[in-house]
């Protein structure tokens, strides 16, 4: 039996989101859609380019005329970016697409990570994230959230994705089987959550959507050993 909203809330623990630094606007940028990070750099897709930044000076490093219009992702090696309604693989030394898959939305696509081998696709309006095969775009499985989902990260083996409603953002932790919230981090009442990526250690850095600013987040302790997917 499915819980509804109103016990998952209940049962989760919620805290206000500690915002510690923030980024931008970017030159020429007056959005931000996804989010990931490299191990180095924070890489943000800003609509018609995709732009790196070093999060200890908040210096750009990098731009490459790549489209993108919601989530970023890097497998350890390449950059994975939804445009449209596609999914493009590059090279982030080049720029170039190296090759190109469907989204499984079909344009109403919003987050994007990596974890095992698969891409994790957010469905905003629909309130799913789908893995897929990032060879093919083949839909692996799909797990439901109760929210409108928008970036999406795997830290840890815990499966995380931001939020947007009207004036109201958080970033999630879910149970990958149930969907069932977990635990949440409350933004401040206007402040958008776009794309979402872990630095694999101590911080998120959220998307700040029409702000053009990425945020970075402390995330919490992890409190138990979660299963599912790991970076």
């Amino acid at each position: 039996m499915k819980t509804t909203e109103r016990e998952q809330a209940h049962a989760a623990l919620v805290h206000a989101a500690e915002i510690v630094r923030e980024y931008g606007p970017f030159k020429g940028a007056d959005k931000i859609h996804g989010v990931t990070h490299d191990g180095q750099r924070v890489w943000a897709a800003t609509g018609p380019a995709l732009v790196a930044f070093d999060p200890a000076t908040g210096e750009m490093e990098r731009t490459l005329d790549c489209g993108g219009d919601a989530g970023t992702a890097f497998d350890g090696k390449h950059l994975y970016q939804i445009a449209e309604a596609r999914i493009d693989k590059i090279d982030p030394s080049t720029g170039k697409v190296l090759h190109s898959i469907p989204a499984p939305g079909h344009g109403s696509d919003s987050g994007l990570a990596w974890a095992e081998g698969s891409l994790w696709v957010g469905q905003y309006r629909e309130r799913k994230i789908h893995q897929i095969d990032p060879d093919t775009g083949e839909v692996k499985r799909t797990i439901e959230s109760n929210r409108f989902v928008t970036g999406v990260t795997w830290v840890d083996g815990e499966l995380w994705h931001g939020t947007w409603e009207g004036e109201h953002s958080d970033i999630r932790r879910i149970d990958p089987g149930s969907g069932a919230v977990l635990e949440r981090l409350e933004m401040p009442a206007g402040t958008a959550v776009s794309g979402l990526e872990s630095d694999g250690a101590g911080l998120f850095y959220a998307g700040g959507g029409t702000s053009g600013k990425v945020r970075a987040i402390r995330r919490p302790h992890k409190a138990a050993t979660s299963n599912g997917a790991s970076r």
